[in-house]
């Protein structure tokens, strides 16, 4: 389990997050919603540890890390950016992310990657398709997305959200995406980002209450 408290973020004096609460839990895929510029990638890239604040709690199974995420090898971060070097061959890259190649090629069949391919060559969709698959099934515990469907098919966001079901029985994901319908379907957990502060979302109709999306945009 993954928990995060009291974090509190400035930039150039002006205080952008208040004592944020979230956690998340193995068997569980947790949401985080919010309005661009609210401070969903910097809630990330805090947790993760490539982001300095000014005060932080994070606690992993209970027990308080005082390093950086990142440092304890139990944690992988998608950032929006393309991550992986241009030069890096798709097959060293899944070595490095200790990622079964026979994985990704049933996963991609229908795709026709080659293992030798530099990330360099493909196209943005495809890059970005990869390097999420690349995340989620890397041994990690913590999987940290954002932003993972952007730029990728419907038929691929399926595809990821499917493997997402899978790969939570035995880790905890976090994910956030300005595609709000998708992080609502996928999500057994929300929290909603407004105004520097986390709100548990327990009732869709409470994204509404909050003017996070217009009153009627629900499915009924």
């Amino acid at each position: 389990m993954l928990e995060v408290d009291n974090i509190e973020k400035y930039y150039h004096g002006v205080q952008l997050l208040y004592g944020v609460y979230l956690k998340a839990e193995e068997g569980q895929i947790t949401g985080i919603l919010g309005s661009n510029g609210c401070g969903k990638s910097t809630l990330l890239k805090i947790i993760f540890g490539s982001l300095r604040s000014k005060y932080k709690l994070i606690k992993v199974d209970g027990e308080v890390v005082l390093k950086k995420l990142y440092e304890t090898g139990i944690v992988k971060y998608l950032p929006q950016h393309h991550f992986v070097p241009n030069f890096l061959s798709i097959r060293k890259a899944l070595q490095l992310y200790q990622v079964s190649e026979s994985d990704f090629l049933s996963f991609f069949e229908a795709n026709h990657f080659e293992m030798h391919q530099k990330f360099g060559t493909l196209s943005g969709g495809q890059r970005r398709i990869v390097e999420v698959f690349m995340t989620l099934k890397t041994p990690s515990r913590i999987i940290l997305l954002d932003e993972p469907f952007s730029h990728i098919s419907p038929l691929q966001v399926e595809a990821i959200k499917q493997l997402m079901q899978k790969e939570k029985k035995h880790k905890a994901i976090v994910i956030t995406d300005h595609l709000y319908r998708e992080i609502t379907e996928v999500s057994d957990a929300l929290y909603l980002i407004k105004n520097g502060s986390s709100t548990r979302i327990k009732k869709l109709t409470e994204l509404e209450d909050y003017k996070y999306i217009s009153e009627g945009s629900l499915p009924t």
